[in-house]
């Protein structure tokens, strides 16, 4: 199956997007914004977005005088006049090693190298929304307001909501910054770029043949059904017996014309009887050897005779092959030119970040 493992979303904006609020246990929204709100609110008659506000800006008053003298919040970098913290350089540094699982704590020369991409990245970005700035969003505080309402709908509480920022190092007011950060840059990558991207099907059908074998290849596979009459191996000698003899006249009602799901929803002993015996597609080596054997070998539609396993005994019934060969250009062509349209738009934002440094003013402390 087609899928491309690395990321295709521009740099800068990927960072942004990985210092998104992580989720608390919590159950999914499932309404709009509003009605979260709502939601979360009931029985309180507040606000929750303005709850968790007050109760973020309590904290951070208690803490503001330490923090200004924080060494987290000394400069390490200015962009322009922008200054970059140390805060800023360990919280991305703790996200983008979280994300590549690199064990912790780093040797000197790494920790170096790892700091020295991070403030890299933290600066493509500062570029970037600095530019992006020039395009005007009219409704950008009412769209902050909503992004931030839903994160805070994901949790139970307030208390719940500002220890989920705090787990990340951010403040209500840091969360506010991210997320008026990510809708201007992306706001700025869809005019500027995504809007005027395009792939032509000269274009995809070239990518198809340039990589069918690493991408397009699909190996055989069948769908098979299966009625189970389980024995496993503490079975006794007159179990294992007992249990072949049931298979056999399982077997024979379905090739008299039985209804095999039917016969499977309620006979077989594998929790695939639910789904009349449906055990979806696979390849080989993803089932016991018997079992691999005798369905590869049958036809579509065709039902095998008792197959014994160490499960038990199986009647299995094939209900779609695939050969093994390539995915139709066809069946794919949108998908790649999307994947095509999203790298070049990755290739213009990095082309436009490069500019950008040339003529950046970028200050090291």
């Amino acid at each position: 199956m087609f899928s491309f493992k690395k990321s295709s979303v521009p740099v800068a904006a990927a960072l942004l997007l990985a210092l998104t609020l992580p989720a608390a246990a919590q159950e999914p929204v499932k309404e709009p914004v509003k009605e979260a709100a709502k939601e979360a609110a009931k029985d309180q008659g507040k606000d929750p977005l303005k709850e968790a506000a007050e109760l973020a800006k309590e904290q951070q008053l208690r803490e503001q005088s330490q923090q200004s003298q924080h060494p987290a919040n000394i400069a390490v970098l200015r962009v322009n006049g922008s200054v970059i913290t140390k805060l800023d350089m360990d919280r991305a540094l703790k996200v983008m090693l979280a994300q590549s699982q690199v064990k912790q704590p780093l040797a000197p020369e790494a920790q170096k190298e790892a700091e020295a991409a991070v403030l890299d990245q933290l600066t493509s970005v500062e570029l970037l929304y600095q530019e992006a700035k020039k395009l005007e969003i009219p409704d950008l505080d009412k769209q902050i307001a909503d992004k931030v309402s839903v994160n805070r709908a994901k949790f139970k509480t307030d208390q719940e909501f500002i220890e989920a920022l705090k787990s990340v190092d951010m403040t209500m007011q840091d969360m506010k910054d991210f997320t008026r950060k990510d809708i201007v840059i992306n706001n700025f990558i869809e005019q500027q770029f995504t809007a005027k991207a395009a792939a032509t099907d000269a274009e995809a059908r070239k990518f198809y043949e340039d990589n069918k074998d690493a991408y397009f290849k699909q190996p055989e596979a069948v769908r098979a059904s299966h009625i189970l009459v389980g024995a496993d191996a503490k079975a006794t000698p007159e179990e294992r017996k007992r249990a072949k003899e049931r298979a056999e006249a399982l077997l024979k009602r379905v090739k008299a014309g039985e209804d095999f799901a039917a016969v499977a929803k309620a006979e077989s002993s594998c929790p695939s009887a639910s789904q009349g015996g449906d055990l979806g597609a696979f390849g080989r080596g993803e089932m016991v050897p018997a079992f691999e054997k005798a369905a590869f070998a049958l036809k579509t539609g065709e039902v095998s005779g008792v197959v014994e396993s160490e499960f038990g005994y199986h009647i299995i019934k094939v209900t779609d092959k695939q050969e093994a060969g390539a995915e139709k250009f066809e069946n794919v062509k949108d998908k790649i030119a999307d994947f095509l349209k999203k790298q070049k738009v990755q290739q213009e934002v990095s082309s436009l970040v490069e500019q950008l440094k040339k003529t950046a003013k970028i200050e090291k402390n």
